[in-house]
């Protein structure tokens, strides 16, 4: 099944108990809120199937992984309640990922930025290639990675997240990545990459569902309060966006 628009697509495909779940957009699958909307909406039906043991995120392409947030959408922001509407979207597919029944392992062949690392933090194991180096660039246009935060520490931890966060310029590679744990595993390329995921998540598909619901429980243990906080970030960010310094900013960068 497919839900498309002119501003991007989310595919889903089920195989063997594994479902592979695709978004992708033509400015190097970033996301605008409506393609956020698609894949949370896709995780939330596919956590409640029970055909699904398994779930493998992953976008289009040989580029880059997911370039953030849409930089026309944030532009085109005029109001504090458009901004937090915004940001919420990242709130709502982050908790989503958090609170799915399902495990999600994701793929990743490139580059990420931004939102896009949240979405990586958020999975609950990654495969990554060599050259998937990544980068939190927020605070340099004037916002910061406030909705993705928790995300993002709760897997790497604060200090790995403020070398990120406080350096918006500098893109940290996979190995720094894997080493911090932000990726569970990393291969030469995207080839090899598949080759072994492939065969993790055969395996994965093939244990007791109820057991890899506890699992992933005991893996989210200590963020009840994401539904109110990932939200209140939100805000955050939806009103620090409308400032000159983030629009005089987020025009340079497309230029």
């Amino acid at each position: 099944m497919a839900v498309q628009e002119t501003i991007g697509i989310v595919t889903t495909s089920i195989q063997n108990k594994t479902a592979t779940l695709t978004f992708g957009h033509p400015a190097s699958n970033s996301f605008p809120r409506n393609l956020l909307d698609q894949l949370t909406e896709q995780i939330n039906t596919l956590s409640t199937n029970q055909e699904v043991s398994v779930i493998v995120l992953q976008s289009q392409g040989n580029g880059a992984f997911c370039a953030g947030a849409s930089f026309d959408e944030l532009l085109a922001v005029q109001t504090p309640e458009q901004g937090t509407h915004f940001f919420s979207g990242f709130a709502l597919l982050l908790n989503a990922m958090r609170n799915c029944c399902k495990i999600i392992v994701g793929r990743v062949q490139g580059k990420a930025v931004g939102g896009g690392v949240g979405i990586i933090a958020a999975c609950d194991y990654v495969f990554a290639t060599e050259t998937s180096a990544i980068k939190l660039s927020e605070i340099a246009i004037g916002i910061g990675p406030f909705v993705i935060e928790p995300a993002v520490s709760h897997k790497i931890g604060k200090t790995a997240m403020s070398q990120l966060a406080l350096a918006p310029h500098t893109w940290k590679t996979a190995a720094w990545a894997n080493e911090k744990g932000l990726f569970s595993e990393i291969f030469d390329n995207q080839e090899i990459v598949d080759k072994n995921l492939n065969s993790f998540v055969e395996k994965l598909a093939s244990y007791h569902p109820e057991a890899l619901y506890e699992m992933k429980k005991v893996l989210w243990e200590g963020t009840e309060n994401w539904d109110t906080l990932l939200f209140e970030r939100a805000e955050i960010s939806g009103k620090l966006v409308l400032s000159d310094f983030t629009k005089n900013a987020l025009s340079q960068f497309k230029k």
